[in-house]
């Protein structure tokens, strides 16, 4: 069968995010660029005038294309939702890791198809934002069946599955901690291992402190998942420096941090995964990003998209957050979103548009990039290509005829 080459031609602004193209910064933007996609991947890149012949011609109208956003935490796997406790925030209660239990409770009880449609309705929202890569969590069910089950939901939308059966202490195990967490590192984890790829722990008071984190993700590092930790969120804790001692591919949060945590981010190749949607949604302090990336750290923006603290799936949101708040660049933020979240999950096949690389792509309704922090809010993206395929984003009304006159009488 004839392979079918797309040119995707006219682009105004083509941020490749590869500082190898363009103008030899890190996001590499090109002028009046093209890109030609064969069989899902990106095989050629530069100036259009210079573009190689084509099955089909696709014209941006000098418009912008970014890398499609790689969004590395999410917790899709759920039913409900918790607007009476944001609510209670914003007239002055605190956040409190707690709440998570009034979110099991009701996914247990929850059916397979009222799960799967929760993460297939937001998976769509994350493709009209622009995300074409997201990783997912289990960590509302909490027991064995349910963390399972969450998993094998998840995985029909993405491979980037995370166990996450040490989110909190469920109700049932309240004074028997001990006995949780030899559950979440043996059956738990024998039941989940093989419909995951990562295993992730919520380091911080309330939740599980280090010697416990450490025993759960050495546990589940034995079973081939990679680590990943949340930490720093609520406060200084020991979370960020096991993240870096053990390896793990991302620390995420990372609000509260000591000066030694930020050298120890700086030195090693654990990236700092923000979530500004977090900040927002709990009027919890901002993390510093700027003094992250002036140390010298990897950092990534996420959504953290979940129905306690962070129920958003707009990249474009948390960019302009991370911006005004964070103390990032435009460009920065728009490069943790992309190269900073496909290296949190050990991704080189994504986050950048390069040849090899997945065709992923976001046409924007805008001539550059900076217009997705520069008008906050305005949903830009008009067209998102997932592994070569297209779809189009349908953002502004249309107008519809008019009523035909039936010439008097009663309405039928």
């Amino acid at each position: 069968m004839r392979v079918v080459t797309v040119l995707y031609t006219d682009i105004g602004e083509l941020v490749t995010c590869d500082p190898a193209r363009g103008d030899g910064n890190p996001l590499g933007v090109m002028s009046d660029a093209a890109v030609v996609v064969d069989e899902g991947l990106v095989v050629w890149t530069g100036p259009a005038r210079h573009a190689p012949a084509a099955d089909h011609r696709v014209a941006c109208h000098g418009q912008a294309v970014i890398p499609g956003f790689v969004d590395s935490h999410a917790h899709l796997v759920f039913v409900g939702h918790r607007a009476e406790e944001f609510a209670a925030r914003a007239d002055g209660r605190a956040y409190a890791a707690g709440g998570i239990r009034s979110t099991v409770e009701a996914t247990r009880a929850a059916t397979d198809a009222e799960l799967a449609a929760t993460v297939e309705g937001l998976a769509g929202e994350m493709l009209a934002a622009g995300i074409t890569t997201f990783e997912c969590k289990s960590g509302y069910g909490l027991t064995v069946p349910d963390e399972r089950r969450a998993l094998e939901i998840a995985s029909r939308a993405t491979p980037e599955t995370t166990y996450l059966g040490a989110h909190v202490v469920p109700t049932e195990y309240q004074g028997r901690r001990d006995a949780y967490i030899d559950l979440v590192r043996g059956p738990m984890l024998d039941a989940c291992a093989p419909h995951a790829r990562w295993i992730d722990v919520f380091c911080e008071q309330g939740a599980f402190d280090v010697d416990e984190s450490r025993a759960v993700l050495e546990a589940g590092r034995a079973q081939g998942l990679r680590p990943r930790l949340h930490a720093g969120q609520l406060g200084v804790g020991g979370g960020v420096g096991l993240a870096v001692e053990i390896g793990a591919a991302s620390v995420d949060h990372a609000t509260f941090l000591t000066d030694d945590d930020v050298d120890a981010l700086a030195s090693g190749s654990t990236v700092a995964t923000l979530l500004p949607g977090v900040e927002f949604s709990t009027r919890t302090p901002w993390a510093d990003g700027r003094r992250l990336l002036d140390a010298g750290a990897t950092v990534a923006l996420a959504t953290d998209c979940n129905p306690g603290s962070s129920y958003t799936s707009s990249m474009a949101f948390c960019l302009a957050l991370a911006v005004r708040h964070q103390g990032l660049t435009p460009a920065e933020a728009l490069h943790a979103a992309t190269v900073g979240g496909a290296t949190a999950l050990d991704r080189h096949d994504v986050g950048v548009i390069a040849p090899g690389h997945r065709a992923d792509l976001v046409r924007l309704d805008a001539p550059t990039y900076v217009h997705l922090v520069y008008r906050p809010g305005v949903p830009l993206v008009r067209e998102v290509v997932r592994r070569g395929v297209r779809y189009e984003v349908q953002r502004r009304p249309t107008r519809l005829p008019e009523p035909v006159p039936t010439g008097g009488g009663a309405p039928s």
